[in-house]
């Protein structure tokens, strides 16, 4: 359970990525990112991620056999960041997303954070419409260089479900 890993569906086959699983994180991130690239004009950031020492460094936790799901966290003191949330776009409209969304909530409980934090890219807005109907509200949006990003905040206390 360190891992914000449960059996109880919350982190249902969520794992931490391994070295040998760099390859189809910077495939999968591709393939559920590329498509954005037109409609933003830049590169989304997760496709220009160092994919490998985000790995090495315990940030990303995958799901399915093969890869169709991660999500890449960052813990800080206060909060879970969110980085980013990518499920290949075969699988989607399948629950991946929600089980991930699951195990970010998990993951920032057992780690005693009671808040996750994200952003994303305001021309995401598919993204811009699931976020609220998992609990997380709006802080702000800003251009951070290229990017125009509205910033998501959800609290994740120990007595709520996921």
């Amino acid at each position: 359970m360190a891992d914000g890993i449960t059996d109880d569906g919350s982190g249902e086959g969520v794992r931490r990525a391994v070295a040998a699983d760099v390859p189809a994180v910077r495939a999968l991130t591709d393939a559920a990112y590329h498509h954005y690239i037109a409609r933003i004009g830049v590169t989304p950031q997760p496709m220009e991620a160092d994919h490998a020492a985000n790995v090495a460094a315990g940030r990303v936790f995958v799901t399915g056999e093969p890869v169709v799901g991660l999500v890449v966290v960052e813990a800080f003191g206060d909060h879970l960041f969110l980085d980013s949330l990518a499920v290949h776009p075969d699988a989607q409209g399948q629950g991946v997303g929600r089980r991930l969304l699951a195990f970010v909530d998990a993951h920032a409980r057992a780690l005693g954070r009671n808040e996750v934090r994200l952003y994303t890219n305001a021309m995401m807005w598919e993204n811009r419409r699931i976020y609220p109907k998992y609990g997380y509200e709006v802080v702000e949006r800003r251009a951070d260089g290229p990017y125009d990003r509205v910033h998501y905040r959800k609290r994740v206390d120990s007595d709520r479900p996921a």
